[in-house]
């Protein structure tokens, strides 16, 4: 898949909308193509990952509110380029290729899963947090093998503030126009607007 068909991107927010409604997301997972179903192993990988990446804390986690079938879904239908076959020099690299799908592209929940570990799950809570925070600070230390977490990553934090939880509970949210306030005082415990769009980078 190299871009979005107006078919493909419909098709795709209606598995989301449905995920949004369907507790567990089993519904929804259950309409995928069955190469791109997970397993249930699978699924409790994304949704303790999506955890350790926003934890419950005042209000629910990631993991909690279904984050990790979303992310399921999202790669399944390449949202943010995820099904866009990686450069060739990473899909040779011995890290990357046998993860990579019959089209070229990579199933990155695969990758994560053996990047991890089999163990990974059993481990306590404080060794699978630091695991997942060497993984996520060799990313964005540009290292090739983990960039796909970039992408994991991303999904997690939109799938997460895009839920009824992370936009209105874990955010503020307020009507569009709302009430002009010119000065508006700013504490460590504000919290950013789900509504506020002006911090948005469109370029």
């Amino acid at each position: 898949m190299t871009g979005w068909s107006r078919r493909s991107f419909i098709a795709a927010a209606t598995l989301v909308a449905l995920q949004a409604a369907a507790p567990g997301g089993a519904a929804v997972l259950g309409k995928l193509d069955p190469a791109d179903a997970p397993t249930p192993q699978r699924r409790k990988l994304l949704r303790m990952v999506a955890d350790h990446v926003i934890p419950s804390t005042e209000t629910a986690g990631a993991g909690a509110v279904g984050t990790g079938d979303f992310v399921l879904v999202a790669l399944a239908h390449g949202l943010d380029g995820t099904r866009r076959p990686p450069r060739s020099d990473l899909a040779a690299d011995p890290a990357i290729s046998p993860f990579l799908r019959s089209d070229g592209s990579l199933d990155h929940a695969a990758w994560l899963d053996a990047r991890l570990g089999p163990g990974w799950l059993a481990l306590p809570p404080a060794r699978r947090h630091a695991q997942l925070a060497a993984l996520d600070a060799a990313a964005f230390a540009r290292d090739p093998t983990a960039d796909p977490w970039r992408a994991i990553k991303g999904l997690i934090l939109t799938g997460y503030y895009t839920s009824e939880v992370g936009g209105s509970k874990e955010l503020h949210y307020e009507l569009v126009p709302g009430r002009f306030d010119p000065k508006v005082p700013v504490t460590p415990a504000t919290r950013a607007y789900s509504s506020d769009w002006t911090a948005v980078d469109f370029g």
